[in-house]
């Protein structure tokens, strides 16, 4: 069933423009404490990334209505709905959105991950490897990402917008362009947060990546 929805997914021909908007700065960026599925807060000065970004956004696209999807964990959802408000729109919240699910680790800090994850052996490779025995995989994030990826593609919506977290992303963009998951191992995005990203498809079905974690969207206005 899933390599089915993949294969759609690849044949789909509708347009899109997608923006992609990393999660503002939260708590467990100060604090040393694991991200992952904990349900940490935006820091104040999150709070105002976030509005930057929604003011840059509501002046950028001022002509167009998009279509908000966003993590239901708290930092994403705080960050979603400050952006929404600048551009009176309401986002819809999805689990699959989330990010990478570190199990056990969750609500710890990043020195008891360090001490405590399962080193990787030879024999599993790095899209099958767990940092703990009920942490996911990549492989279990793209999967995860399929379906909603496939119901993105083919809803009616041209303009939409996507606020989730740093991994969770960068398997997007991987799947953006068709890739299969078995050359995974040797492509990464790297995020930061904030980041705010650019993706078109034009009339002859290219996936083109126009912006990358553009961060100059926290600093609005520019003076």
């Amino acid at each position: 069933m899933l390599k089915s929805l993949l294969e759609q997914f690849k044949g789909s021909r509708k347009l899109k423009n997608i923006i992609t908007i990393q999660h503002t700065q939260s708590v467990h960026h100060t604090n040393g404490m694991i991200g992952a599925w904990t349900d940490w807060e935006l820091t104040a000065l999150g709070k105002q990334q976030a509005f930057n970004i929604g003011e840059a956004l509501r002046k950028e696209v001022a002509d167009q209505h998009y279509v908000m999807y966003a993590s239901d964990l708290l930092r994403t959802r705080q960050t979603a709905d400050i952006v929404a408000s600048s551009l009176e729109i309401v986002p819809i919240y999805k689990k699959e959105l989330r990010e990478l699910n570190l199990g056990s680790a969750t609500g710890k800090s990043v020195e008891w991950l360090h001490k405590n994850q399962v080193k990787q052996d030879m024999r599993t490779s790095s899209l099958d490897y767990k940092l703990l025995p009920d942490a996911e995989s990549k492989r279990d994030l793209y999967y995860r990402l399929l379906p909603f990826l496939h119901e993105m593609q083919n809803s009616r919506e041209e303009n939409i917008i996507i606020v989730s977290h740093g991994g969770t992303l960068s398997m997007l963009f991987y799947m953006w362009h068709n890739h299969d998951i078995n050359n995974l191992e040797n492509t990464e995005f790297r995020g930061l947060p904030g980041g705010v990203s650019v993706l078109n498809e034009n009339d002859k079905g290219v996936r083109i990546i126009r912006k990358l974690n553009d961060l100059s969207y926290l600093s609005y206005p520019v003076k």
